[in-house]
């Protein structure tokens, strides 16, 4: 009975970030924006980043698709934002381990609502709808470093005088 009332839990918080997604919309300062698609299923999320340093201050998204590409999204958003890359990191790897079926990542409260998202690992063809957003998010953390890196480059050229 309990493992039937935790998939009934599990699947409202689904639904609840599905019907209401938390962060959903465009943010006016974008340091990054990356669009995303699932050619197999034709879900799509372009995930807006607003960084300070290596900090996510801000996190926007739109897109459609699939109840479980959606809500994973919102429950990302949430879970990223105001922190900073090393700690988005470790919880990005958790998360991607608990829907690849790791059980020990599912029970790690580091993902938080994301957990409900644990039974994608039993559905292999729904894992890329699941890391639809997280995909977005490495994809936009990578190029806010490479930006940082060739301002601090043009700004040690002009130091120097190059």
């Amino acid at each position: 009975m309990a493992d039937a009332s935790l998939t009934a839990l599990y699947q409202d918080i689904i639904l609840d970030h599905y019907r209401r997604p938390r962060n959903k919309g465009t943010l006016e300062h974008a340091s990054v924006s990356v669009p995303m698609r699932n050619p197999f299923c034709g879900d799509e999320v372009t995930l807006e980043l607003e960084m300070t340093g290596d900090e996510i201050s801000d996190v926007r998204f739109t897109g459609h698709g699939c109840s479980i590409s959606q809500a994973s999204t919102s429950m990302m958003t949430e879970l990223v934002k105001g922190k900073h890359a090393g700690e988005i990191e470790h919880i990005s790897e958790r998360f991607r381990a608990m829907v690849m079926g790791d059980a020990e990542a599912a029970g790690d409260s580091e993902i938080g609502k994301a957990r409900a998202l644990a039974g994608v690992a039993r559905f292999p063809a729904r894992v890329k709808c699941a890391l639809l957003g997280w995909n977005a998010l490495e994809r936009g953390l990578a190029e806010s470093e490479s930006q940082h890196a060739a301002a601090a480059t043009a700004d040690t050229e002009i130091q120097s005088g190059v």
